[in-house]
């Protein structure tokens, strides 16, 4: 009995450390009208993240709304998705991305840019933890097509790491000269 109770408490503990911070992005109000007047429904657009280089999103749909809140947020947790960040800052290149008709423009900033984007976009780059970056929306307005192809453009960021692995070569034979360590360049001098 007492090792059942011990496996509850590791059980709880694990659910009370808060490593996700969460963003309300939307909530949309729907009515169906019924026969003795009308009943309201509540549908909820979540982005969550550890603001470290991971992020997901849901949405949730229930009579009320925290209920509909409490089913976007496990939603969202449930599907995140890691990418590679800059110095933990910025992206590393500039990407496009794209879902229906929503089409998201994120290019890479210089430190103390801020983050230049609009409302879902700016939920998904504060709950990545990404610090600088300009980014902005071309098509659809909708916040769930605006959502989803700021993390389709997410999804294919890659790092210098993961090219340089699928290359099979050094990280620093493929980063352009202006991106290479100020002391390479001046042991190529002394030998000239």
């Amino acid at each position: 009995m007492a090792e059942r109770d011990n496996r509850r408490g590791r059980r709880e503990e694990r659910e009370e450390t808060p490593e996700f911070a969460d963003r309300l992005v939307a909530i949309n109000r729907v009515s169906k009208t019924v026969k003795g007047g009308k009943r309201f429904g509540f549908a909820a657009l979540v982005v969550v993240g550890d603001q470290r280089g991971r992020v997901g999103f849901g949405k949730g749909k229930a009579k009320e709304v925290p209920e509909a809140i409490r089913k976007a947020t496990e939603q969202a947790k449930r599907g995140l998705v890691r990418v590679p960040l800059r110095d933990g800052r910025t992206l590393h290149h500039d990407i496009e991305g794209r879902h229906g008709a929503g089409r998201v423009v994120m290019r890479t900033a210089v430190p103390g840019t801020g983050i230049i984007a609009g409302g879902p976009m700016r939920a998904v780059f504060e709950m990545l933890g990404v610090q600088d970056v300009v980014a902005k929306s071309l098509g659809s307005q909708n916040p769930y097509n605006m959502i989803r192809a700021t993390i389709d453009g997410l999804k294919a960021e890659a790092s210098p790491r993961s090219v340089a692995s699928r290359r099979g070569k050094k990280v620093a034979d493929i980063l352009p000269a202006h991106d290479k360590p100020a002391a390479a360049p001046a042991a190529e001098t002394a030998e000239a």
